[in-house]
């Protein structure tokens, strides 16, 4: 048997008792740089063509990625050709910098800068592998000789920049693998690729890739606070980090990165990347935006961000993904939905957003609310009770709740299967308003002395019937009346009401709840007016007794 946990080894940790990064606290966002159009492309089984890269890219401008990782040009011949394309084409915004990949190779490092001739500012950005098992296996060398090569890379991207002084040139330098390479090791390197850019003045940046995660975050935050701290040229660049997500931690291990010292994140929108993906921009972006920090990226039309990214990289979008699937803000559970309605109608415009069981208003991203309570057989009350009230205007009383919510859960276990808005509707409207038994209130006359004396004529399936009745009001009057016909007792048990609409077309919805003969009777009617729907509602709910229909 082969699964045996015994062949694999805990990764190294970092003895650093005096370690910063657990007592700060994130309050602004990092630099963001978008590496979809090349980390992300080359996981891709059909890698993007130039239009699904022009769409992306324009996808990017509009979110706001100020730095973007736009290929490997000197590997790629269609990389190339796109970079040309933006350049040649003045696609690029004079506030954006793209950014290229390069192996520390002086071939590859040529072509690259001939693939970003004319360019108003780039980054160059040359990395190897440093860490012991590419030492040993791919390399074959020791770490002298791996320094050696990033150095020598270093040095041709410094005087490969100089054939082309228009461009407004940044350096960038990653130790491929620094999360598995000796972190003292790693700073010997960076410090001796800065040795080589220090005295050109050109911006510079050291990014830190987990090319592959193999520790849980805080390892990965310690590494990051003792290279920042060990660092000799720290001062001179900017630290960026760049995640990816074999533990199912690359958000986390990027997050702790920035408050352990980082600048600067490399990411890809919604975590698109090699193995188990990158780390996903707009999670750690929408993480922020819900503790109140401007994310300096607009992801407010989330459903535009989705579709383009799953049309580029035809990867569809798992419907629990964080901020951005379509379930995330979708309540099933019946406690759940309840709490979410209470909290909505109490939220106030002015106040912080507090609503239970949503992290942030899904408005903000473009959703409406129509998604965010779903009704299945785990459905209760709360669920049912909004949908009714956001489609209908009803305010169902808690009695009618709990009845009605039992019928939407026969249904839903009949059917197994989610219950749409529009069956909801339905269901109620046949059960209350549109019952089967044909009673229409036709006209009434109500006439007030020391109690209400009413008349009524009644539409039945036999015919036109008049019942008269008195009492404490119209209710009580016609639950008398009825009473009087047929011998049989009526209470009314609870009873509201409400205004639908305001104005001369005003109507109003009536609730009724009565006990017949040991039996709990609901009525609901919409009526012209209060008295109208009152009337109605009594007569739906006394007709589902067969016993009272004898009164035709």
């Amino acid at each position: 048997m082969s699964y045996d946990h015994r062949k694999y080894r805990p990764a190294p940790t970092i003895n650093m008792p005096d370690r910063q990064w657990p007592n700060q606290v994130m309050t602004k966002a990092p630099l963001w740089c978008a590496v979809d159009l090349r980390d992300g492309n080359q996981a891709l089984v059909e890698p993007m063509t130039v239009a699904q890269k022009l769409q992306m890219w324009d996808l990017m401008m509009r979110i706001g990625f100020k730095h973007v990782e736009v290929g490997f040009p000197a590997a790629s011949q269609p990389d190339f050709d796109f970079v040309r394309e933006l350049i040649d084409n003045n696609l690029i915004p004079e506030d954006v910098t793209i950014q290229v990949l390069v192996q520390a190779r002086e071939d590859l490092i040529a072509r690259t800068y001939q693939a970003l001739e004319g360019s108003r500012q780039a980054i160059v950005h040359v990395y190897n592998s440093v860490n012991p098992t590419q030492r040993q296996y791919v390399f074959n060398t020791d770490k002298d000789g791996v320094k050696a090569i990033a150095v020598q890379g270093a040095r041709w991207v410094r005087e490969y920049s100089k054939r082309y002084p228009h461009t407004e040139w940044s350096f960038q330098y990653s130790p491929e693998s620094f999360s598995s390479t000796e972190v003292d090791f790693a700073v010997e390197v960076c410090d001796a690729v800065i040795d080589e850019w220090r005295e050109t003045g050109r911006p510079m940046i050291i990014n830190l890739p987990a090319t592959v995660e193999v520790s849980t975050p805080n390892v990965f935050a310690d590494q990051v606070e003792w290279f920042c701290r060990n660092l000799r040229g720290r001062k001179d660049v900017s630290i960026s980090i760049h995640t990816h997500n074999d533990r199912g931690c690359g958000v986390a291990a990027a997050e702790l990165a920035v408050l352990a010292g980082a600048d600067r994140i490399e990411g890809t929108l919604l975590g698109n990347g090699e193995r188990t993906g990158n780390m996903d921009i707009v999670t750690m972006a929408m993480n922020l935006y819900s503790q109140g920090i401007d994310p300096e990226l607009d992801l407010s039309d989330m459903d535009a961000i989705v579709s383009t990214v799953s049309a580029c990289t035809q990867i569809a979008l798992h419907p629990r993904h964080p901020y951005a699937g379509e379930l995330v803000y979708t309540a099933f559970s019946g406690s759940h939905q309840d709490a979410i309605r209470k909290s909505l109608a109490a939220e106030k415009p002015d106040h912080y957003w507090d609503v239970a069981y949503l992290p942030i208003d899904p408005a903000d991203l473009g959703r409406s609310y129509e998604a965010v309570i779903r009704i299945n057989s785990q459905s209760g009350k709360g669920g049912v009770t909004y949908l009714l009230e956001r489609d209908l205007g009803l305010q169902l009383p808690r009695w009618l709740q709990i009845d009605f919510s039992r019928r939407v859960q026969a249904e839903a276990e009949a059917s197994s299967s989610e219950i749409s808005p529009d069956q909801i509707r339905s269901l109620f409207e046949r059960h209350y308003l549109q019952p089967a038994h044909g009673y229409q209130v036709k006209r009434f006359q109500l006439d007030q002395d020391q109690q209400e004396s009413l008349r009524v004529e009644l539409q039945t399936p036999n015919g036109a019937v008049h019942i008269a009745g008195e009492g404490e009001g119209a209710i009580t009057a016609l639950a008398n009346a009825w009473e009087r016909e047929t011998g049989i007792r009526i209470d009314v048990l609870d009873y509201s009401e409400h205004a639908l609409t305001e104005g001369t077309e005003s109507r109003a919805a009536a609730y009724i709840l009565l006990a017949v003969e040991g039996q709990r009777m609901c009525g609901v009617a919409i009526g012209r007016d209060v008295v109208n729907a009152s009337l109605q509602a009594v007569i739906n709910a006394a007709a589902q007794v067969p016993a009272l229909r004898k009164i035709a």
